[in-house]
């Protein structure tokens, strides 16, 4: 690379934006982070509720049975602008110059995953697809964008998931101390850092089911009015019915050894009305299939532990909107003790900042031609460099396009989506020393 571009990444600290929108397809969190060779300093956090009609675009794309090609196509570039516009609305709210973002990392949003692949003549190939055209985003904000993670990691040999390992490797790794960062997501997934580790040490893989069947049933329990079960106070007025929870244990995916990942194709929600209909055809209450659900979630991050990791960590560390879920997080601690059990908020960064985060790390890899899945949670043969690059308007953006980008774009695109509504922009301090 030449130019301005080649300028900015000779820089000893970039700033860079991370953007995820997850299984839960709830809003896309965006991150701005400097990162350089103190570490990881977060400067800005927040969250952008998908409005309700980009949510419903989101879940019919999901399900075979009511995606369109057309439909899909459609929402790959009314996605690029919803990322887009997160990044824009959160360097207006935090303060932060939007020139003065040299990266950004879009995860997009995952549509179909099918990591055990399928038959094509006499191969089986493996197949990922993340949404949310990061052409726009570029275009947008005039800053250059890595995006498509996945692909790469499954064409080296890989699932493409998990991806995060490489950040939390970065953030949470300790000379003394054996952790594993737990993020409860739609899905959930680990990543087992054993004391003093190197890279080709990380265990990672998702364990299962995260939040997305406890989404379902609190869909069920409220009639419709809620998209889930806030911090777990529906599933805390139930009883856990031990029948119910060791039939869902028998789930094959849980026996599986790593490498493996899963997702909405496994456990969404045709997966989780099946299991509703047959509890009520039990008679069980609506609250003890909720209690159950959340109780699997919690059982089946144990087992993976007892089954796959090395050794029970020390250490466990919660992050995505589960986190939140305080009948899950007590059910955690009692299927973990002796561990400690704690938020992500606890070691300095908070947990809903985590995942965008994690992919502002990979993005300032990838720019450097640094090699960023790893391969002992993959399946990768080998490592790889992810993600694809399309290049910004480098030292392009004047103030007056800025102006016009923050309070014409970002204004008159979110009016259009009313029902979005904005979380609190808060700024950290480091979140992780040098080295």
């Amino acid at each position: 690379m030449n130019g301005p571009l080649a300028k900015r990444l000779a820089k000893r600290r970039l700033r860079v934006a991370g953007l995820m929108s997850g299984t839960s397809a709830d809003g896309v969190d965006a991150a701005i982070v400097d990162i350089g060779p103190r570490g990881v300093r977060l400067v800005a956090f927040d969250t952008f509720p998908h409005s309700r009609a980009v949510r419903e675009q989101i879940f019919r794309c999901f399900d075979p049975s009511t995606a369109r090609v057309d439909d899909l196509c459609h929402l790959n570039f009314v996605l690029g602008e919803v990322f887009a516009a997160a990044v824009i609305r959160l360097a207006e709210k935090s303060g932060v110059p939007l020139r003065s973002i040299d990266l950004i990392g879009s995860h997009g949003q995952t549509v179909y995953h099918i990591p055990e692949g399928r038959r094509f003549g006499h191969r089986t190939i493996r197949s990922t697809l993340q949404i949310g055209e990061p052409s726009i985003i570029a275009e947008r904000t005039g800053i250059t964008t890595v995006a498509d993670f996945r692909p790469r990691d499954i064409a080296a040999g890989g699932e493409g998931a998990p991806l995060v390992p490489y950040a939390d490797y970065v953030l949470f790794r300790d000379r003394r101390t054996s952790r594993a960062v737990q993020n409860i997501g739609g899905i959930a997934n680990v990543t087992c850092l054993p004391a003093g580790c190197g890279m080709g040490d990380i265990v990672a893989f998702d364990t299962g089911p995260g939040n997305m069947m406890i989404d379902r049933v609190a869909r069920y329990a409220t009639g419709g009015r809620a998209d889930y079960d806030a911090g777990g106070r529906l599933a805390a007025r139930g009883q856990v019915n031990e029948r119910l929870l060791a039939e869902l244990m028998r789930h094959p995916y849980l026996g599986l050894r790593p490498p493996k990942s899963t997702g909405r194709e496994m456990f969404g929600v045709r997966f989780a009305d099946a299991v509703y209909r047959r509890a009520r055809r039990r008679r069980l209450p609506v609250a003890d299939i909720l209690a159950t659900v959340t109780a699997f979630t919690a059982r089946s991050i144990a087992d993976a532990y007892r089954r796959f990791l090395p050794a029970m960590p020390d250490e466990v560390i919660l992050c995505g909107g589960g986190a939140r879920n305080r009948t899950l997080v007590g059910h955690l601690r009692d299927e973990l003790r002796p561990a400690r059990v704690a938020p992500m908020d606890d070691f300095g960064l908070p947990a809903r900042a985590k995942e965008a985060v994690s992919f502002a790390i990979l993005a300032y890899a990838t720019v450097h031609g640094n090699p960023n899945n790893v391969p002992s949670a993959t399946g990768a043969r080998s490592p790889v460099v992810l993600g694809k690059i399309v290049l910004g308007d480098e030292g392009d953006i004047d103030a007056t396009r800025e102006l016009l980008l923050i309070r014409g774009f970002a204004a008159s695109f979110h009016r259009s989506m009313r029902d979005a509504a904005a979380g609190r922009t808060v700024r950290f301090a480091d979140v992780r020393r040098d080295g």
